[in-house]
């Protein structure tokens, strides 16, 4: 992660969903039907997929939601194929900043493979985690899969992509559990991306 040297914790914590057993290849299928509406289209093994959602909140909705700390989010998924995985690899990269306190936050991890309670494309989460017990977020479809709704109990983070000053701990309040973010075009989650051969190749998309 870019955050953590690799001394700074000996094991990963991520927030896990767990699926129910006894669904065998129907909840795979499952799984590989949200990946497809996720990134609206087909993972291309060799390749990274990105799929980016973003939210500005308005003066008239803070206002609605006064206790809400979060002014601004963004959430830029990646996908691909990794060499000791059969399957995909899953990372996230989430924006935020807020209301009440200057600068551009940030906040990376690994995801979890898509995973379901229910055998439904509607009924699966992406459990994403951060590092050294940092909490994490879930994802899910909405809206016709034009918006995701990022569900959060604690997820740490960080002001400008760097490791000092001290991380900051976003909390689900009573405003600040559930967030909708709208499918955006890849332009809007470059600022999320700091390696530049990524963002040379994000350019291309």
């Amino acid at each position: 992660m870019k955050h953590l040297p690799a001394i700074a914790c000996a094991g990963l914590a991520l927030l896990v969903l767990v699926a129910t057993s006894g669904f065998g290849a129907r909840a795979e299928d499952a799984g590989d039907g949200f990946t497809k509406r996720l990134f609206a289209g087909d993972v291309v093994k060799g390749k990274k997929s990105y799929a980016c959602f973003v939210r500005s909140y308005d003066a008239a909705h803070l206002k609605q939601h006064p206790l809400q700390k979060v002014s601004a989010m963004k959430l830029l998924i990646t996908a691909e194929q990794m060499p000791e995985d059969a399957g995909l690899g899953y990372s996230f990269r989430l924006g935020v900043n807020f209301r009440n306190r200057p600068g551009n936050f940030d906040s990376s991890g690994d995801c979890h493979h898509p995973e379901a309670s229910e055998v439904t494309a509607d009924k699966i989460d992406l459990g994403c985690g951060v590092d050294c017990d940092g909490g994490g977020i879930s994802v899910k479809l909405s809206n016709g899969d034009k918006s995701t709704l990022i569900g959060l109990d604690r997820i740490t983070i960080w002001r400008g992509n760097r490791p000092e000053p001290e991380p900051v701990a976003l909390s689900g309040g009573k405003d600040d559990k559930i967030f909708r973010l709208d499918r955006a075009s890849l332009d809007d989650c470059r600022g999320l991306i700091t390696d530049r051969k990524e963002l040379a190749a994000l350019r291309h998309k």
